[in-house]
Formats: structure tokens, C-alpha cells, sequence
């Protein structure tokens, strides 16, 4: 029998604990993300619109909204009404018993206007739904295309974070063997470990940004929140947004939010027809029979007629306050419509102001700068370039790359807004292929 010292043990117990651990990386989810198959931005817009779940409630609210017109057209039912009792009769010493009964059938007459009143009330109901679920699936859409890039922006910053910091740590690790002879080589050393640890800090920081656009996305896809999902690199090419007074003609015929105005207004203004008509009541009318029998036999038959007597106007709260409530539509909507002018031309100018920044970039500009950074990582490690040089040189790499991401979301967000408030699709954004 083989004889195990401590030595072996503890050796033993180190790979099935190092086995564990690389077991446990590999099903984190960060490491699942390294493994995500790339999903356009075209791809992953349509899975979330067809797959959201919060859009049944909108199909539920249109739904309950056609339920109501229905409820709205239908007519009351009849009543049956039945009597049952005895008669009798006494004349002249004469006594005489016998069966009395009756039947009528009465239906409920609602006053002329009344019905398509409300009829007119539920549809609008249904187009209030329909407008809704039209609004959130723009909303949704423009939601899903923001998150996108913040994906696709928070992993270039990461990669670029992570190649810089990777760089320092390197380098740091050379320093860190050398006897550092003199001042100058030790604060030289502090200076690139001290940029080292501030590096890594926002590269993960980016690998946050990066994992929490992910839980976002698989969230409005409905889909398990571990699932990896990563954007292809892509370079996106920006359109110039139409005229600001196109843009407000259109505000005016294409926004959710304001044809929800027009059709609260327009329903309120049905709310105060159907009060006013209230002080005219409906009436009951039906057939009647009825029969008697004592000494003889008598039978009634007829048509009756119910309805209460208007002696109290008790409608006039009612118009009161469905015209109140018009009022409150009419302001609304002008305030509405006075609002959404203003973000519109507000989300214009940035658009344009955005658009304009990037001109003034050169397509290879982010290139050149890496390019710079690794030549003075070379060249201060042969020492013809000073620290100061070298670490300017990768922060500006770093910035430049955000300050160009940061600037495209930026204009990616005002175009989408612009489309959403006007409902023009001016093609914002438009993926033409592989960038850096």
C-alpha cells in the first residue's frame, strides 16, 4: 500500500480545488459573454418586439376596450313580471273564490342619441388602446436600439481599457525587477503603477456598462438574464435629419401622444352630449295579460308604459363636470402639443450639433492614435520618451475612443428621439460594415 505524506495531500486537495475554480469561471457570466454569438442590431429590435412581454398588456387593454363597445351596443334585457293570487267576490249573500294572475314582459327604451353616444365613447376607447400599444412597440424599438449601442460603445471602451491597462501592467511588471538606481526610475515606477490601477477601474467600470445594457436587453426579450449577448463591431454612418418645419408638420399628423389628445378631447366632448341627454329618462314598454275568474271570468290584455317623472334635474352635476373635464382635455392638448414642439426642435439642434462634431473627426483617427500609443510604449521602453509623453499619450488614446463613442450615442439617441416624436423614419443610423 502506497504511504501519502501531508505534502501530497496538500497537493492533491490544491488541484481539486483549482478544478473547482476554473469550473466556476467558466460558467460565470462574464465568461459567458466571451462566448455569446454576435446579434445584429436589426436581429436583436425585431426578437425584442415580437418577444417583449409587457406588450400583452397593450393587446389586453385593446382588448378589454372592444369588450367594452360591445357591452356599450347591446340593449338591456326584457323583464318578465308574474302575479299569483285569489279573488273573491261577495254580492248579495253570494260568495265566490277563484284564481287571479297576470304576466307582462317589459323592455327598456333608451332615449334617441343615448346608445351611439356611448358607442361613439367606446370606440375612441379602443383607439386611446391601439394608439398606446402603437406608442410603446416606437418606444420599445427606440429603447432597444439605445441599449444596443451602449452594449456595442461599453465594449469597445472596455477592450481599448483593458489593451492600455494591459500595456501598464506589463510594463510595471519589467519595472518592478529592476533596481530602480535614483529618484527619478522609482517615481517612474509609481507613476505607471498609479495609472495601472485607474485603468483597470474603468475597464470595469465598461464591463458594468457592458453587463448591465446585457440584463436590460434579455430582460425586454424575455429571455433568461445569463444568456450572452454581444454586438458586432460595425461602423455606423449618420443622415442628416429633415427640416425643422418638416419635422413639426409631422408632429402634428404622426405623434402618439398628441393623437391621444385629439381623441381624449374628442371622447369628453362625447361625455358632455351623453350628460346632457341625461335628464331625459329611458322608459319601459311592454305587453301585459292578466285573468280573473269568480262568478265570471275577466281578462285583461294590453300594452303598458313606465317612466319616471323629471321632476328634479339630477344631470346637471354630471354635465358639469364632463364639461370641466373637456376643459382639462382642450388644455392638454394644446400644452401637449406646445411641449412636444419644443423637444422636438430641442432634440433637432443637438442632432445637428452632434452631426457636426463628428465631421470634423477623420475616419482614422482613432487608428492613429493607437498607433501612437503602442510606438511610445516601444520607444519608452528603449528610453527616448519621457513618462510624461508616454502616459499623455495612452490617456488620450482612451479618451479619444470615448469622447467618439460617447458623441455617436449621443446623436444615435436625439435621432432616435426625433423619429419617435415625429414618426418620420429618416433612416438615423445605418451599419455599413466592420470599423475598429
Amino acid at each position: 500500500m502506497k504511504n501519502w505524506n501531508p505534502c501530497h495531500i496538500g497537493l492533491g486537495l490544491f488541484a481539486v480545488l483549482t478544478r473547482s475554480v476554473v469550473g466556476a469561471e467558466t460558467d460565470s457570466p462574464s465568461s459567458l459573454s466571451t462566448n455569446a454569438v454576435p446579434v445584429t442590431l436589426e436581429a436583436l429590435v425585431a426578437d425584442v418586439v415580437e418577444h417583449n412581454p409587457e406588450l400583452d398588456f397593450y393587446r389586453a387593454e385593446v382588448a378589454a376596450a372592444k369588450g367594452d363597445r360591445r357591452t356599450a351596443s347591446t340593449w338591456m334585457n326584457p323583464e318578465a313580471t308574474t302575479t299569483l293570487g285569489q279573488k273573491s267576490v261577495r254580492d248579495s249573500g253570494l260568495s265566490k273564490e277563484g284564481a287571479a294572475w297576470s304576466v307582462s314582459v317589459q323592455q327598456t327604451i333608451e332615449w334617441p342619441g343615448r346608445v351611439p353616444l356611448r358607442k361613439a365613447i367606446a370606440n375612441h376607447q379602443i383607439q386611446l388602446a391601439e394608439l398606446g400599444l402603437a406608442q410603446f412597440k416606437a418606444a420599445l424599438t427606440t429603447r432597444t436600439r439605445t441599449l444596443a449601442y451602449n452594449l456595442f460603445a461599453a465594449q469597445e471602451k472596455a477592450a481599448a481599457a483593458q489593451e492600455v491597462a494591459d500595456r501598464f501592467q506589463q510594463l510595471s511588471e519589467v519595472l518592478v525587477q529592476r533596481d530602480p538606481a535614483g529618484l527619478t526610475p522609482l517615481l517612474e515606477t509609481r507613476i505607471i503603477e498609479a495609472t495601472e490601477l485607474v485603468l483597470k477601474r474603468r475597464s470595469g467600470m465598461a464591463a458594468m456598462a457592458t453587463q448591465a445594457a446585457t440584463l436590460e436587453l434579455n430582460q425586454l426579450r424575455g429571455v433568461p438574464w445569463m444568456q450572452p449577448l454581444t454586438i458586432p463591431s460595425a461602423r455606423l454612418t449618420f443622415r442628416a435629419a429633415p427640416d425643422p418645419n418638416a419635422l413639426l408638420a409631422a408632429v402634428q399628423t404622426n405623434n402618439f401622444e398628441l393623437q391621444m389628445r385629439r381623441a381624449e378631447l374628442e371622447q369628453q366632448g362625447f361625455q358632455v352630449s351623453l350628460a346632457q341627454k341625461g335628464k331625459y329618462p329611458a322608459f319601459t314598454i311592454g305587453p301585459y295579460f292578466s285573468q280573473e275568474q269568480a262568478i265570471d271570468r275577466e281578462q285583461q290584455i294590453g300594452v303598458g308604459v313606465s317612466l319616471p317623472l323629471p321632476l328634479w334635474n339630477r344631470s346637471r352635476g354630471n354635465v358639469e363636470t364632463a364639461t370641466a373635464r373637456q376643459k382639462q382635455a382642450a388644455t392638454s392638448l394644446i400644452v401637449t402639443r406646445r411641449d412636444l414642439e419644443r423637444r422636438v426642435v430641442e432634440k433637432a439642434l443637438t442632432y445637428q450639433t452632434k452631426l457636426a462634431e463628428m465631421a470634423r473627426w477623420r475616419p482614422e483617427s482613432v487608428e492613429e492614435f493607437r498607433a501612437a500609443a503602442e510606438l511610445a510604449d516601444r520607444h519608452y521602453r528603449l528610453g527616448a520618451v519621457p513618462i510624461a509623453t508616454y502616459v499623455e499619450l495612452q490617456k488620450q488614446y482612451l479618451e479619444a475612443v470615448e469622447a467618439l463613442l460617447d458623441t455617436k450615442r449621443e446623436a444615435l439617441e436625439a435621432g432616435q428621439e426625433i423619429q419617435r416624436l415625429t414618426g418620420l423614419d429618416f433612416d438615423v443610423v445605418t451599419v455599413t460594415g466592420a470599423s475598429q
